[in-house]
């Protein structure tokens, strides 16, 4: 056999992604690894709400936000998806074929400069790490399917070939890049009532350990000291800059509100939920205008937008405190 599949008939063309990244959110991507177990677990046709009360431990961390991932025991908990570390000691093909043919799922780090979903970005431009998820593999046609950021697709030839490193001389200084085993044969698909009463108790265990001091407020300050440097370094330097602040506390406070929506259908959780969706809302709004700052090279006072987004912040966390209290 030259051809594998963990989920059989997923194509490009027929993929359609959960409602997390649907029309009308605010953050369409939030980074690479949360958007990949967004899709992961909805093509398991498993709720992926259910796994994000950890954003709300993000934190503002001097020179970005928290890089914001669910946590692998967290996974099996909700789930029973079991994540360990590859060794990856042969060429990542052989891997991907042992266990890809098993059923198991392939996490891997590879180079966006082969990936065609990144066209007008990093596609055959530029070169940038991003982690892909294999779900199936055709040898002989050169064809590889994989999850990446919020969707399902579809790369051949070349880049099939540069992917997996195939016809390269060996080089002694190639370090592989990271990558995890995925293992679906004990996925759990719980009552909804189940799964709910599993996100509740772990909204408590992120909640106490939120940021001690608003990462807002502090970000704001930051802003104000780093926006001299980010107009004189310029757009792509900004665009890197911004991934990993702006864009992580704003998506880290949409993916808070989705889970309080879909955890109480009720509108007791309503509360919350939109103090961190006003918290996403101006951060997109910050991204648009930093953007159009640094290309004029024209002063900017961000200090209302991110007072009013600390606010919203705080807001937040004690009514969520406050909610979760009454049970």
């Amino acid at each position: 056999m030259s051809s594998y599949s963990v989920i059989p008939g997923l194509t490009q063309a027929t993929y359609s992604r959960h409602a997390l990244h649907g029309e009308g959110v605010i953050w369409p991507e939030k980074n690479c690894y949360a958007d990949l177990w967004i899709e992961l677990l909805h093509a398991q046709k498993l709720a992926p709400e259910a796994m994000l009360p950890f954003v709300l431990a993000v934190d503002f961390e001097g020179d970005q936000w928290t890089f914001f991932k669910p946590s692998h025991d967290e996974l099996r908990q909700l789930y029973g998806i079991e994540v360990s570390e590859l060794t990856v000691w042969l060429p990542l093909l052989q891997h991907a074929r042992e266990h890809t043919a098993a059923g198991k799922w392939i996490s891997v780090e590879v180079d966006a400069h082969w990936l065609p979903d990144t066209a007008g970005t990093d596609y055959r431009q530029a070169h940038s790490k991003t982690t892909i998820v294999i779900n199936a593999i055709d040898e002989a046609a050169e064809r590889l399917g994989y999850f990446h950021n919020a969707g399902y697709y579809e790369l051949s030839g070349e880049d099939f070939r540069r992917t997996f490193r195939l016809g390269q001389e060996d080089d002694a200084t190639y370090l592989p890049l990271f990558a995890e085993l995925v293992r679906l044969d004990r996925v759990v698909h719980r009552p909804a009532d189940e799964l709910r009463a599993l996100t509740r108790h772990l909204l408590h265990t992120h909640l106490a350990r939120r940021a001690t001091h608003n990462p807002v407020a502090r970000f704001s300050l930051r802003f104000a000291q780093d926006l001299p440097a980010l107009q004189a370094a310029g757009l792509a330097h900004y665009h890197k800059w911004a991934f990993g602040t702006v864009r992580q506390m704003g998506a880290a406070c949409e993916l808070a509100a989705q889970c309080l929506d879909w955890l109480a259908t009720d509108g007791s959780l309503a509360e919350p939920a939109a103090a961190y969706r006003r918290v996403a809302e101006i951060a997109k709004t910050l991204i648009l205008k930093g953007a159009r700052t640094v290309a004029s090279k024209r002063a900017f006072d961000a200090a209302p937008l991110l007072d009013e987004a600390a606010t919203a912040w705080d807001q937040g966390m004690a009514s969520l405190q406050s909610a979760l209290a009454r049970g």
